[in-house]
């Protein structure tokens, strides 16, 4: 690393602390004079906005830009992080579409001030560009449901599984789900924190950040040390919506911050995904709105329909739902209406049938041959008729229900007889044991369905 890629770093550092990441005035600056001139330019009183100077004065006064800069640094190295700026390989290009970033009727400073970071603090052992490269993020409320963590859990083991990138914020509920699951799939996830990557926030997280540290990346654009203050999050929530190629929506009340990341997302032109909840639930209400407020916003239900909207085009769609697969499925319309022309119980002769369903007996006899050969028909006594679900009472005349012999030698139990016992079919359900409980036939017969 040259002298001038050393002071480019620390100048980037000291202007991430004077002002907040996103700040338009100073990524102008550093993109026309570089960022050693920026920080002096700053230093000096030269800032083009009041509001700016007067931030770089209080920070200034406070402490030293540049010994500040210095010390983050050497802490950075001391922590085994690592910081990327522009001029590193693992730079992820893909955030410089925050310069087309513009939200309509933006007032406030945190959604007007969306310029593309000046750095990353990076922990963990993957390239950046390479970790986002394919990459979805999954978001939410933190006051999740059971439903919103169950869904958010399996979009992220879903897409872990299948070699993509989770991206979410590391809080708690929808954005830990999504991290644990793409963790249990044993993929590559990504968080991004509104403060440093030292002190992870929430504390109730942190073995999860140390569990993404090892197999992932938390990322962030604040120093070592840095509080996770309230207007940090709105700010972070613009890479989460640029870095990725796409953002789903699970869970989001009506005043969530995750709709604000799907309103960035859709700003820029990313696809914006929304998971639909229960309609009677608070936390659905953020995302139903976002369905109803943007025609672009995709409502989804699954991993496969997540990789249509960001995958390849016309390779990664989603098959089509279907119910499960009938017999009658694949009947044409003349067999199909014999079998409805069928009385539910009794026989009916062929003349009558095809009278029934308004065919030539001929058809009717060719038809009702394929109905028996695939099972959906039986013929008795002359006639036809539908064959008996399992649990009906037998049909007089098919031998069903008839005596049986039980060759057993010896007396039947409790009878005190000698000879053969007269049975009529199967032993009674009453003397078969249900499964223990835990058992797998027990298991595998209570499904989600």
């Amino acid at each position: 690393m040259t002298d001038h890629d050393h002071a480019d770093r620390l100048a980037r550092i000291a202007l991430t602390w004077l002002a907040e990441p996103g700040n338009w005035p100073v990524y102008r600056l550093v993109a026309e004079l570089g960022a050693v001139a920026a920080l002096d330019l700053l230093l000096d009183g030269g800032a083009p906005e009041e509001r700016l100077r007067r931030a770089v004065a209080a920070r200034a006064g406070s402490a030293d830009p540049r010994a500040v800069s210095a010390q983050a640094l050497a802490r950075t190295e001391r922590l085994g992080a690592r910081l990327v700026t522009p001029a590193d390989a693992e730079w992820p290009g893909r955030v410089g579409d925050l310069n087309r970033l513009v939200l309509p009727g933006a007032s406030r400073w945190v959604d007007t001030e969306t310029a593309p970071p000046l750095c990353f603090w990076v922990r963990g052992g993957w390239p950046l560009d390479e970790a986002l490269d394919r990459s979805v993020a999954v978001i939410g409320a933190r006051a999740a449901t059971s439903y919103g963590v169950h869904v958010a859990t399996e979009l992220g083991y879903g897409l872990a599984d299948r070699e993509w990138t989770v991206v979410s914020g590391g809080a708690f509920g929808i954005d830990a789900a999504a991290h644990r699951g793409a963790l249990n799939a044993g993929g590559v996830t990504v968080a991004v924190l509104a403060c440093g990557v030292d002190r992870p926030y929430p504390m109730g997280n942190s073995a999860l950040f140390d569990r993404i540290a090892e197999t992932g990346l938390l990322v962030s654009e604040w120093m070592p040390g840095a509080e996770p203050l309230r207007p940090r999050f709105l700010i972070r929530n613009r890479v989460i919506a640029v870095a990725t190629l796409g953002s789903v929506l699970v869970e989001a009340s009506a005043r969530s911050g995750a709709t604000q990341t799907m309103r960035r997302a859709l700003a820029v032109g990313r696809p914006a995904m929304v998971v639909p909840g229960p309609v009677t639930s608070a936390m659905s209400v953020g995302a139903h709105e976002l369905l109803r407020e943007y025609e672009s916003a995709r409502l989804v239900t699954g991993v496969p329909h997540v990789l249509e909207e960001v995958g390849r085009i016309g390779v990664d769609l989603a098959p089509p739902a279907r119910g499960p697969h009938r017999p009658g499925d694949l009947l044409d319309d003349e067999a199909a209406l014999l079998r409805e022309s069928l009385p539910r119980r009794g026989v009916v002769g062929p003349d009558v049938l095809a009278a029934r369903a308004g065919l030539d007996v001929r058809t009717a006899l060719r038809k009702l041959a394929l109905l028996e050969e695939l099972g959906l028909v039986v013929r008795r006594d002359g006639g036809y008729a539908i064959p008996p679900r399992r649990g009906d009472p037998p049909v007089p005349g098919s031998g069903a229900g008839q005596p049986v012999t039980d060759q057993r030698s010896g007396p039947a139990a409790g009878d005190g007889s000698d000879g053969p016992v007269a049975t009529t079919g199967p032993e009674p359900a009453s003397r078969v044991s249900p499964p223990p409980a835990g058992s797998p036939r027990r298991a595998s017969a209570c499904t989600d369905g």
